[in-house]
C-alpha cells in the first residue's frame, strides 16, 4: 500500500504533462485562413535591396509576411503596402520580430536599388526582394501564386498582373495564415500576436 503511495505524485506528474501536451498540440485560435501543413516552407534564394544575396533561411526567427508584387504596381501593392504598414504601427515594439517580404514579379525594372526606395518608402520592417527572371518564376510557382506580364502600350511602359495574397510564415519558416490585401486590420494584428508569442508552436 505504501508502496502505490510512493509512485502517486510521480503518476499525477506524468499525467499533467500529458494533458500539457494535449493541450500544447490544440490549434491556435487564427483569425486569418490557416494554412499549416498545406504549403512549403519559407525557401528562396534572390537578391535584397541592399543588393545582398538572400535565402528564405536569412529570416528564421522573424515572422514573415511575404507578398508578389512590382514598384509600377498602380493600385493593389501600395494599397496592400500601406495596410501592412499600419499593421506594424500597432504592434509597437512586437514589429520588430517581423519582416515584409515584397518579391518583385517585374525584376527587368526592379533593380535592388529601386526596390529599396520603394520598400522604405512604406515601412522599414519592408525587404524588397529582387532576382532573374527563373528564380522569381520557381518561387511564385512553390506559393501556387501566379503572375503575367501584359502587353506594352505605345510608350513601353506595362503592367504586370499577379496574385495578390499575402502568406504569413511563423519563426521558423513554416507557412501558417493566407490573407487577402482586404484582411481585416484587426485580424493581421491578432494573428501576428499569436505567432509573435515565443510558446506558439503548435
Amino acid at each position: 500500500m505504501k508502496l502505490r503511495h510512493a509512485f502517486l505524485p510521480a503518476l499525477l506528474l506524468i499525467a499533467g504533462l500529458l494533458l500539457g501536451g494535449c493541450r500544447h498540440d490544440e490549434p491556435l485560435p487564427f483569425r486569418l485562413t490557416n494554412i499549416s501543413g498545406h504549403m512549403p516552407y519559407l525557401d528562396f534564394k534572390l537578391t535584397d535591396d541592399h543588393g545582398k544575396a538572400v535565402t528564405g533561411a536569412d529570416y528564421r526567427g522573424k515572422v514573415a509576411l511575404l507578398y508578389f508584387g512590382y514598384t509600377h504596381c498602380p493600385d493593389v501593392c501600395p494599397l496592400t503596402l500601406a495596410q501592412l504598414h499600419v499593421v506594424m504601427q500597432r504592434l509597437g515594439p512586437l514589429a520588430d520580430g517581423v519582416r515584409i517580404l515584397f518579391v518583385s514579379v517585374d525584376p527587368a525594372r526592379d533593380t535592388p536599388a529601386v526596390m529599396h526606395a520603394y520598400v522604405n518608402a512604406f515601412d522599414p520592417h519592408a525587404v524588397g526582394l529582387t532576382g532573374d527572371a527563373g528564380a522569381v518564376e520557381a518561387l511564385s510557382k512553390r506559393y501556387r501564386s501566379a503572375f503575367t506580364r501584359e502587353p506594352s502600350s505605345a510608350d513601353g511602359n506595362y503592367e504586370v498582373s499577379h496574385s495578390s495574397a499575402i502568406y504569413v510564415f511563423d519563426r521558423d519558416g513554416k507557412a501558417r495564415l493566407l490573407a487577402t490585401p482586404s484582411a481585416s486590420r484587426d485580424d493581421l494584428v491578432h494573428d501576428l500576436h499569436l505567432l509573435l508569442d515565443a510558446g506558439a508552436t503548435s
